[in-house]
């Protein structure tokens, strides 16, 4: 199936409030629209995870990201333009709203896909299926390791438990996994005074 169908049919499950399984420039991961609070808590529940844990997002540009975070530290903008690896940002302070049972508003982050501090991880993945899939749902998508939580991350869809391919509503075509480099990314929190700590090289 061609990227343009895959784009397609997991937008559709997107703008529905469901859960798909696909690969990122990383490894692969299960995601949601990051904007709606009851698909956010699905991930947690596939995952067997605590919401009380941040998710990483993905996001299609820095523009993209400046909308949903209070302020894009000068340190962070610096580090995206020397940067030629996949590298998860950890920005302060993100423009979320509380996780409840109202419907997920496009312009916030859902409360739960974030830290108890109000930080939030986001990545521009360099890989086109991902950016153009987030460009196109116009909000970020979360994207946390397609794994029961404590077992390793899946390098490759064959790793991936069964359990998790049977519990998302659509499993993107494995063939794009060939822009994955099957390695986690960085990630690197900085702060709004020049702050930077490496959390994972």
């Amino acid at each position: 199936m061609k990227i343009e169908q895959e784009i397609a049919a997991a937008l559709k499950v997107l703008r529905e409030g469901g859960v798909i399984l696909y690969p990122t420039d990383t490894i692969w991961g299960i995601g949601c629209d990051a904007t709606n609070p009851q698909a956010v808590a699905r991930v947690y529940d596939i995952k067997k995870r605590a919401d009380s844990k941040a998710l990483v997002l993905l996001a299609s540009d820095m523009d993209m990201v400046a909308r949903y975070v209070k302020e894009i530290p000068d340190a962070a903008i610096q580090l995206v333009e020397v940067n030629d690896s996949p590298m998860t940002l950890i920005y302060p302070s993100a423009i979320c709203r509380a996780a409840d049972d109202t419907p997920g508003d496009r312009h916030f982050i859902a409360g739960n896909a974030v830290a108890e501090d109000g930080s939030v991880g986001i990545r521009v993945p360099m890989m086109e299926f991902c950016r153009n899939l987030v460009f196109k749902l116009g909000r970020p998508v979360v994207s946390t390791s397609a794994n029961i939580s404590g077992e390793p991350s899946p390098q490759k869809f064959r790793d991936i438990p069964d359990a998790i391919k049977e519990a998302v509503d659509y499993v993107v075509a494995p063939s794009l996994e060939r822009e994955s480099t099957g390695k986690s990314s960085q990630i690197i929190k900085v702060g709004l005074r020049g702050e930077i700590q490496i959390l994972r090289g």
